[in-house]
């Protein structure tokens, strides 16, 4: 069966999709949206399953009945692992990674966890290690534990209740988990010392066909019953996988979301600093990427009340002549200044357009600075919503001293996720590229930054 639309189920931190991409102009043509918040009742915080899988299943009915979908890929956040028992349920709530209670143990998952230069695992706080939710679930919920038959990641979580059939993936399983060396390609030592190798599902490459979906839910959503369901994959390795397919190295890539997760390909050589929250990826062809990150989007919202402010160039040129900086972190324990308290300079009288700039600006420069810390040459190309920020894209191309590419796409990492589905090899709709600003005030504003810092 030819396969045109692929429908791509994108589960964020932040907010659910389910988008419909055209495979020929490699376009979203349709998109369904949900807020994604975790339940507080119940033994933790947890993830709304659900409500997310009712969700699921009528945007696919919805989107259907629009236009004919030929086939599912699936893509989510990182960080979450789902046990799952002998009939396919949920044998404990699905973690939130921001609920602290793994900290409880940290001092006795420390003693056990593997080596940075194993895994490529920075050592993060709460759930963000999905080895120390594991642990501290074992050891918390010891007989809930035991009633798991499998151990999957978010993305194949889903395409389990599509398909019946219990898998994982690399680019999930090598996401700051504890659990995967990438230099193996197989499970870290810390699987085998935990006795879980026999929960986790066989490993199989993001482009599997993994079967049709199940006939009960073709009844219910009026897809075709043969609806082929693919593997899927972590969220940023999908914003990047257009890219391995179609770049020439080196490159850098840039998916924005509730975190801002930076990657570099064919990069300068570079010793990885743990304790700045840089990490090894596993990209979707199975290849270790130098990566970075920090809680950019999470950062926005929080800084602007999830609004973007009117602003204009005297806003722009008041805040490059002044040079009123916001200094990091407005967002603890992760990126790469995890101790840092944030700081405002030359602020005192700013207006709201000011202060969006300045903001915006910030976010340029801890992402060029995450760049920095991996390695990055050549363009840059922005995934996302911040590359829809005029503002941000081109202090991003100062500070960093190369070009930068806005991505065309909605949401970048729909298409990545649907070319799973495609033999296609290479992608169209590159987006704008922005040169290094004419105006030395926009490198000057970018040294000033890292001065006072």
């Amino acid at each position: 069966m030819r396969v045109s639309h692929v429908a791509v189920i994108d589960i964020g931190k932040t907010n659910a999709k389910v988008a419909l991409v055209d495979l020929a102009t490699l376009r979203e043509t349709a998109l369904r949206r949900s807020a994604n918040a975790p339940l507080t009742d119940g033994p933790y915080p947890h993830h709304d399953i659900e409500r997310l899988w009712t969700f699921i299943l009528d945007s696919l009915a919805e989107l259907h009945r629009e236009q004919r979908i030929d086939a599912i890929s699936i893509t989510t956040h990182g960080a979450t692992a789902v046990l799952v028992d002998a009939d396919g349920g949920l044998a404990l709530p699905v973690l939130d990674y921001e609920f602290s209670g793994p900290d409880e143990f940290a001092e006795d998952y420390d003693l056990i966890r593997p080596p940075f230069v194993e895994t490529g695992t920075p050592r993060l706080p709460a759930g963000l290690n999905i080895g120390a939710q594991l642990f501290w679930q074992q050891r918390r919920f010891p007989a809930e534990f035991a009633k798991a038959a499998a151990i999957v990641m978010c993305p194949q979580y889903w395409a389990l209740r599509l398909t019946g059939v219990a898998v994982n993936e690399v680019t999930s399983l090598g996401c700051h988990t504890d659990l995967w060396n990438p230099w193996t390609s197989d499970y870290s030592s810390l699987v085998d010392k935990m006795g879980w190798r026999r929960l986790m599902a066989p490993v199989r490459p993001a482009k599997e066909r993994l079967g049709p979906i199940l006939p009960a839910l073709a009844r219910r959503t009026g897809l075709d019953p043969q609806t082929p369901v693919y593997c899927g994959l972590h969220d940023s390795n999908a914003s990047l996988l257009p890219h391995l397919l179609s770049d020439r190295p080196p490159f850098s890539v840039v998916s924005t979301g509730t975190w801002v997760v930076s990657m570099a390909v064919g990069g300068g050589r570079v010793e990885l600093d743990p304790a700045r929250d840089t990490l090894v990826n596993v990209n979707a062809l199975g290849d270790p990427v130098p990566s970075a990150r920090f809680m950019g989007g999470r950062e926005f919202s929080l800084l602007t009340d999830g609004q973007p402010q009117d602003w204009n160039e005297d806003d722009v040129a008041a805040v490059l002549a002044r040079r009123t900086l916001l200094l990091p972190s407005t967002q603890q324990g992760s990126g790469p200044f995890p101790h840092r308290q944030p700081q405002w300079l030359n602020a005192d009288g700013t207006s709201g357009g000011e202060r969006f700039v300045a903001i915006s600006f910030y976010l340029a420069l801890m992402t060029a600075t995450c760049l920095g810390l991996i390695g990055g040459d050549g363009p840059t190309t922005v995934e996302g919503p911040f590359a829809r920020n005029r503002l941000f894209i081109p202090m991003l191309a100062a500070a960093t001293g190369r070009p930068v590419i806005a991505s065309e796409a909605t949401t970048g990492t729909s298409i990545g996720a649907a070319l799973l589905a495609s033999e296609r090899h290479v992608a169209l709709g590159k987006g704008e590229r922005t040169d290094i600003p004419d105006d030395p005030a926009w490198s000057g504003y970018a040294g000033a930054w890292r001065t006072a810092l």
